[in-house]
């Protein structure tokens, strides 16, 4: 796969606002509690992100195939700069929730960006594309947090402002670099806009075509999410795990997981069927998650994480793929929209349900419980590949 100026520019503008993010991220609990916030409290500031991605992703996703992918990707951009300005600005837990809330309602950059990469890919080589901004998303949260966590040291708002002047250049970046994909752009008409359209939500969860590699990521991250919200917990219970430990195992899954999709997949990928190694991501991870239930040796522990890593850094790229194959280059954004309104729904679920695990059962059953996620997407898998292969 060619790297073109059209992908380098799109992957620099992923890092810069995931690294935004990042910078933020290790700040989030400590200044709510600063506020007041009890640590139920505190777990709700990322869920309110999600939950309203949840309905504008999908709007976002639709509006780019209609109005072009750079003006939309402006204004998600600009929803996620003043995010930041607000986050810096905050002096009650109000405006934390604001600022999230702000980023969350048009901050939809990664549904945007993503149907980019699908325009400007062949479907042969939209895995390997969506693997490569894998890698852009795994270097921003590698090196972000750690830079927050630096800058916090000036105050508590810093970090926040040199987040909101990185997100800054990535809206000139947009707009002085970015080639416009959508050619057939229809004139903007704000009475066209549906604050929720189930219609065009319904039409991908009823197709088979479109349905069955929809819910195959859906198993996926409601496995990732439940595991990662809830590992900290869950080492400490079990293994007597540090937080400085529990950052370290973290770190090395998201190195191997960059190392997988930059370097190993796209030769897989040539090597392979998608179909097979959709098979071996979801049989990685199902080994990884009863591995890490029941095996008691330090030694295997790093087995269980690397074969997790292994498995995660396959998976989300290669269905991907699958989903934006599944439609024609009009619906791209649409698609990639209600997947990512999916993932929302499950960022909000996955954390509580991990919760309620640890805290009414054994902490054995949370990874129990998701490997009986993954088996549920590896079933989806294997019943597709059939069905392709009959058609």
């Amino acid at each position: 796969m060619k790297l073109t100026k059209e992908l380098i520019i799109i992957f620099v503008i992923k890092i810069t606002e995931v690294l935004g993010f990042s910078l933020i991220l290790p700040l989030l609990p400590f200044y709510a509690k600063s506020f007041g916030a009890t640590p139920f409290v505190v777990s709700l500031i990322p869920s309110v992100f999600s939950f309203f991605q949840f309905f504008s992703a999908p709007i976002m996703g639709k509006l780019s195939d209609q109005y072009g992918r750079r003006p939309l990707l402006i204004i998600s951009q600009f929803s996620t700069f003043l995010s930041f300005v607000i986050f810096g600005l905050s002096n009650s837990l109000f405006m934390i929730f604001l600022s999230r809330i702000v980023d969350g309602l048009l901050g939809s950059n990664f549904t945007i960006t993503q149907a980019y990469i699908a325009d400007v890919t062949d479907e042969k080589d939209r895995s390997k594309a969506f693997g490569l901004s894998g890698v852009a998303f795994g270097i921003g949260f590698l090196i972000g947090p750690a830079i927050g966590g630096y800058l916090s040291k000036f105050g508590i708002a810093v970090p926040a402002f040199v987040a909101a002047g990185i997100s800054l250049l990535s809206i000139i970046a947009t707009a002085v670099m970015l080639p416009e994909t959508v050619k057939r752009k229809k004139a903007f008409k704000i009475e066209k806009i549906k604050i929720i359209n189930i219609k065009a939500i319904t039409k991908y969860l009823t197709d088979e075509k479109t349905a069955k590699p929809l819910f195959e990521l859906f198993s996926f991250n409601s496995t990732h999410v439940i595991w990662t919200s809830n590992f900290a917990l869950f080492s400490g219970l079990k293994y007597g795990f540090t937080v400085e430990r529990v950052g370290y195992v973290l770190a090395y899954v998201g190195l191997i997981s960059i190392i997988m999709r930059g370097a190993v997949l796209p030769k897989l990928i040539d090597r392979f069927e998608e179909h097979s190694l959709k098979v071996l991501a979801s049989l990685s991870i199902v080994f990884a998650l009863l591995l890490l239930a029941f095996t008691e040796s330090f030694m295997l522990l790093f087995v269980a994480f690397t074969f997790f890593a292994f498995g995660g850094g396959l998976a989300r790229p290669l269905m991907t793929g699958t989903i934006s194959r599944s439609v024609g280059r009009s619906e791209q954004g649409s698609i990639l929209g209600v997947s990512n309104s999916m993932g929302s729904l499950v960022q909000i679920i996955g954390p509580m349900v991990g919760g309620l695990l640890l805290t009414k059962l054994v902490p054995e059953s949370l990874m129990i419980v998701s490997a009986a996620m993954m088996l549920v997407g590896l079933r989806l898998i294997l019943k597709n590949g059939k069905t392709s292969l009959n058609t």
